[in-house]
């Protein structure tokens, strides 16, 4: 498998592309439209050609690349299909294995972030990697407070989903704000202060719920603009400008 995980340092983003070596299939799983033309050069190098944009949930800490990648590729755009958005091609469930080539990706339904995200697992060869989206993050997890999040669905999605797997599963989140990349089921369970070592339902969601968080600075734009697949809005900050009117020319 070839594989590379890469970031986007405004909204700390983690993309990752993955592509099959045998049929060359590839996906970058959650793409940032700032961060598209580096994603592009990463395939070209590669030798490979882009054939699905995958998201994890409708963000809303920046604007998805999955319209522009269409638009620039041809590739397909898919995403959790409770979302329903008619953008979408693919409509991903949990118990239909999606393909990417010789790859098999596993959603699993793990709302509590919003109430459709959607992870995915792969085995490789009998090593699990976990593409945890913003459902679990390095020793954090996503907020709840927002996007129809609930901190007792975020509990019980992390524990039936994640930390039912082996220790050994590798973890790739879709942020990090501390510059770290990668950690394991065995580390979460440990060392997460929200979840680790046993915490009960109760003391996560007094957890969550005693947070005291920013309003998110670009969900006003973001989620408009991701609820359709990577529209800009006519709100986005004139610095994103030259993007998305690349964006609306095709």
């Amino acid at each position: 498998m070839h594989f590379r995980q890469l970031f986007e340092p405004d909204s700390s983003t983690f993309t990752y592309l993955l592509a099959c070596p045998d049929t060359g299939v590839t996906a970058l799983i959650d793409p940032v439209l700032e961060t598209v033309d580096r994603d592009l050069e990463v395939l070209q190098s590669m030798g490979l050609t882009l054939d699905y944009a995958v998201e994890t949930h409708i963000h809303a800490d920046h604007i998805t690349g999955a319209r522009r990648l269409k638009q620039l590729t041809g590739c397909r755009i898919a995403g959790p299909a409770l979302d329903a958005l008619p953008c979408r091609d693919l409509g991903l469930r949990e118990g239909e294995p999606f393909q990417v080539g010789g790859i098999t990706l596993n959603p699993l339904f793990t709302p509590g972030h919003t109430d459709t995200h959607h992870a995915y697992l792969l085995d490789h060869h009998g090593l699990k990697l976990l593409f945890s989206g913003d459902a679990l993050l390095i020793e954090s997890c996503g907020r709840t407070d927002f996007q129809s999040g609930d901190a007792h669905v975020l509990y019980r999605s992390i524990h039936d989903k994640f930390f039912s797997l082996p220790d050994e599963t590798l973890v790739y989140p879709a942020h990090d704000y501390e510059d770290r990349r990668i950690t394991t089921i065995a580390q979460e369970k440990l060392r997460n202060p929200r979840l680790g070592k046993g915490r009960t339902e109760a003391e996560f969601v007094k957890i969550m719920h005693e947070m005291d968080l920013p309003y998110p600075r670009k969900i006003d734009f973001a989620l408009p603009g991701n609820e359709q697949c990577g529209a800009c809005p006519d709100n986005v900050p004139e610095q994103m400008r030259a993007l998305c009117e690349a964006s609306r020319q095709g």
